[in-house]
């Protein structure tokens, strides 16, 4: 069983920052692919973006609107997977959570094992 938290979600003003951290439990992280969704109110749940397991490359992915504004980077030794978003807009506005799976990265939540409980970002105009 594997547990996630999420961190580093809070208010923001567009063009600024934010860096959300998701910390897994459990021995097998480096394992996982990981990847972070989105929902934002009334919206449903999309894929940000994501990244491999570290001995396949570590290649992230990510979806076309936040390409060149986010990163995607993991620390196995830490457990711990970082979204560092700069340039942010207003309609980055969403619930951030990180999730877990086995295999390569997948656009579609359903296929995710592990989720944590999400972070709120709220970008302000």
């Amino acid at each position: 069983q594997v547990q996630l938290v999420e961190s580093g979600g809070g208010l923001a003003q567009a063009g600024g920052s934010l860096r959300l951290s998701c910390a897994a439990s459990g021995r097998l992280f480096s394992r996982y692919a990981v990847a972070w969704f989105r929902r934002a109110p009334g919206k449903a749940r999309e894929f940000v973006g994501g990244i491999t397991v570290s001995r396949s490359g570590g290649w992230t992915y990510y979806r076309d609107s936040v390409k060149g504004r986010f990163a995607i980077s993991r620390d196995d030794a830490k457990n711990t997977v970082t979204l560092q978003m700069s340039g942010l807009k207003p309609e980055d506005t969403a619930a951030y959570y990180c999730a877990l799976r086995e295999g390569v990265i997948d656009y579609r939540d359903s296929t995710y094992a592990y989720w944590g409980q999400g972070t709120q970002v709220t970008v302000s105009s």
